[in-house]
């Protein structure tokens, strides 16, 4: 779906270009793009209705996020990553994660909890719908939702970096997955919550954030 037209560029540059870079990251991140896909600065500014500037500093900024590459010949892609990269990246969302989770534990109050089975239920849906995208967006906002309660803003902003150098690939993984039920790993999240099992917790984000990725590179 096309995105919604932005407007002239006139006196407001900065505030065009990090519009693109915001609305092209949550792109990314939830899988709107697939591994090797390529893009153009004219197809990009077309799209969000702004001159190529904002397009361009939008791009500049996602590559050094490692969400775009861009090659010698100006060619924009999303990365097709190596099994090590993935490897990489599974490590460090097994490392920052659990972490994130046990900050957020003391704060898990039962209106958390509940908000986290509502997710759940949206995570669900995606599932039966078929809906590859919809299910990425709905699993990051499960972990998101919880992370946001560890108050450990520069962790949390490192950990979405992992998640946008992953949507592509996340997307790629989920027809390999075949599902049909919401992942395991939540309900034992929900239930290591509910008992404030902190051991359980890490050990059930752990698995959850690591296991599908791991099948890429098995």
């Amino acid at each position: 779906m096309a995105a919604a037209r932005m407007g002239g560029d006139g006196g407001g540059g900065g505030a065009l270009h990090d519009r693109v870079f915001r609305t092209l990251r949550t792109r990314i991140m939830h899988g709107g793009m697939v591994p090797g896909e390529s893009l153009t600065l004219r197809g990009l500014a077309e799209t969000y209705g702004v001159s190529m500037t904002p397009a361009r500093e939008a791009v500049r900024r996602l590559v050094a996020e490692g969400a775009l590459t861009l090659s010698a010949s100006g060619r924009i892609s999303a990365p097709e990553l190596s099994p090590e990269r993935i490897e990489e990246l599974a490590s460090i969302r097994a490392l920052l994660e659990p972490e994130l989770a046990s900050r957020a534990l003391p704060r898990a109050h039962m209106a958390l909890i509940d908000r986290l089975e509502l997710i759940n239920t949206a995570v669900a849906a995606t599932i039966a719908a078929g809906d590859a995208q919809g299910y990425l967006r709905t699993n990051l906002e499960f972990h998101r939702t919880l992370y946001l309660r560890a108050q450990a803003p520069a962790m949390l902003a490192m950990a979405e970096t992992v998640w946008l150098q992953l949507g592509p690939t996340m997307c790629k993984l989920y027809g390999r997955l075949n599902r049909t039920e919401p992942p395991r790993g939540h309900r034992l999240i929900i239930a290591a919550l509910r008992a404030g099992d902190e051991p359980g917790l890490r050990i059930a984000v752990r698995a959850d954030v690591t296991q599908g990725l791991r099948m890429l590179v098995a």
